[in-house]
């Protein structure tokens, strides 16, 4: 009768003595991975956004410019939402400011 009592209590655990991890133990990783995430992805996004934004609000007449479209072309008139820009000696375009991608780069054969 005493052998069936013992075999069902089994073996103790080896956790009794020791004391569960801290919580901030447990979220460790995650507060790492988190970490990680904004240095090398969000934060030079950011960056970048803030970066294209100062771009925009410094463009003036007479910059070249390069659309997302892929349109190159010289900026004739701004306003407060739209860029007017000219392709050709007679084509004129009406852009929005969230079309430019940059400025176009002068090359030194230019």
């Amino acid at each position: 009768m005493f052998e069936s009592i013992a075999y069902a209590m089994g073996q103790p655990s080896q956790t009794q003595g020791q004391q569960a991890p801290s919580p901030l133990v447990s979220f460790m990783p995650i507060i790492l991975i988190f970490a990680i995430f904004y240095f090398l992805l969000i934060r030079p996004q950011q960056k970048k956004q803030k970066d294209h934004q100062k771009m925009l609000g410094e463009l003036k007449k007479n910059d070249e410019i390069i659309t997302t479209g892929g349109i190159h072309g010289t900026i004739v008139n701004v306003k407060e939402n739209t860029f007017i820009i000219r392709v050709n000696e007679n084509v004129r375009l009406e852009i929005s400011k969230s079309a430019v991608a940059g400025l176009k780069k002068k090359t030194q054969g230019e």
